[in-house]
């Protein structure tokens, strides 16, 4: 099934699902027997907030589980024969796939204590039935938190490979080209000594670029027993964002580009423009795969050593990466590996937000 499919489904599924909760406690309170009609009114209201909240279950967990045991206890109160406390259960669920046990453990003692009063209303078989499912659904909202963070994890250790293997052929291309200078200053050392010099100066700007690729290296790199590749192959840094772009624009998104002028004339550290090319790439491989937009916009800006990137769409933010998936956790361990941070998140009026800082120290520029 194709990405945009898949989105249009999911985004279905998270609208379906807050309807479908409200309708099931609006007809628990409608067809409970004894009850007067502002008592049916109220309770049906309380079920269609109950219901509303759930859209907001991913980002804002902690919240919209008050909201369900309160909503829950509420709809006991005016129709106490059997609950189902049915959005305690989608919300607990959710604040166990997002938040740690220490958080999660105080959704689920709230919502057995609400399943318990059971006991006093219902027959003892069917309190001890209802009362299992706020442990099913803990555990199950558990195990895909932990599903969750190994797969981040797997993907950090997937990030560090392959950045080792990035910056051991921008080193390799750096040494190379000492080599290529070295023996051309060698050729025309004795007849043409401006030229060996100017050779010479190549050298010793290449020399200290390697060396600082060589530091960030030692901090993160994994032994791996890959090839070297092609140590001449020129890889993509901010130059390349342009043609990024237009590759994303085929694919159906509408892509800004906005660099201001610093970035365009600073001389970038290797990694680092390889870094915020990649950043920015995975940051419009998410909006095309899990957004739902139509447009993207790009902003570039270098400020007093630190390259900003910031990459805003217009999608759902339901919809849109929650911010602890496989993607983003390689953005950010490319950010942190140069010594800079990034975030990533919903916008309060919906879309998503990428942001990344990137400190650098310009690279040497040619021979003067």
């Amino acid at each position: 099934m194709r990405s945009p499919e898949r989105n249009r489904l999911k985004l279905a599924a998270d609208v379906a699902l807050p309807l479908l909760v409200a309708f099931f406690l609006a007809g628990i309170v409608d067809e409970s027997p004894g009850i007067t009609g502002t008592g049916r009114i109220l309770g049906i209201l309380v079920a269609i907030v109950q219901g509303g909240a759930l859209w907001w279950r991913r980002s804002h967990p902690q919240i919209v589980t008050a909201i369900a045991l309160a909503g829950g206890l509420a709809i006991w109160a005016i129709a106490p024969d059997g609950i189902v406390p049915l959005a305690g259960l989608v919300a607990v669920f959710a604040l166990a796939a997002t938040r740690p046990p220490r958080i999660s453990l105080f959704g689920l003692a709230g919502l057995a204590a609400l399943a318990s009063l059971n006991f006093g209303t219902a027959s003892e078989e069917e309190a001890t039935f209802v009362m299992v499912f706020p442990f099913v659904a803990w555990a199950l909202g558990e195990a895909s938190r932990r599903a969750v963070s190994e797969a981040a994890r797997r993907a950090v250790a997937e990030e560090q490979a392959r950045i080792s293997r990035e910056l051991h052929d921008v080193i390799a291309h750096s040494v190379s080209v000492i080599v290529v200078q070295a023996a051309a200053a060698d050729d025309v050392f004795d007849e043409h000594p401006e030229q060996a010099r100017q050779a010479l100066r190549s050298i010793e700007g290449a020399g200290r670029e390697a060396l600082a690729e060589l530091r960030r290296l030692l901090a993160v790199v994994r032994p791996d027993g890959e090839g070297d590749g092609d140590a001449l192959h020129p890889l993509p840094g901010l130059d390349r964002l342009d043609e990024l772009a237009g590759s994303v624009r085929a694919a159906g998104l509408v892509v800004t580009i906005d660099r201001d002028s610093a970035s365009a004339a600073t001389a970038l550290p290797a990694s680092v423009g390889l870094s915020a090319y990649r950043i920015v790439q995975e940051a419009l491989t998410n909006t095309l795969r899990h957004a739902s937009a139509s447009r993207a916009d790009v902003t570039v800006r270098v400020t007093d050593g630190v390259l900003e990137l910031e990459v805003r769409d217009d999608g759902s933010a339901a919809a849109g990466p929650n911010g602890a998936g496989r993607g983003i956790a390689g953005m950010r361990e490319r950010a942190a590996m140069l010594g800079g941070a990034l975030e990533a998140g919903p916008l309060p009026g919906g879309g998503f937000r990428v942001h990344a800082r990137l400190p650098f120290h310009p690279a040497p520029g040619p021979p003067r």
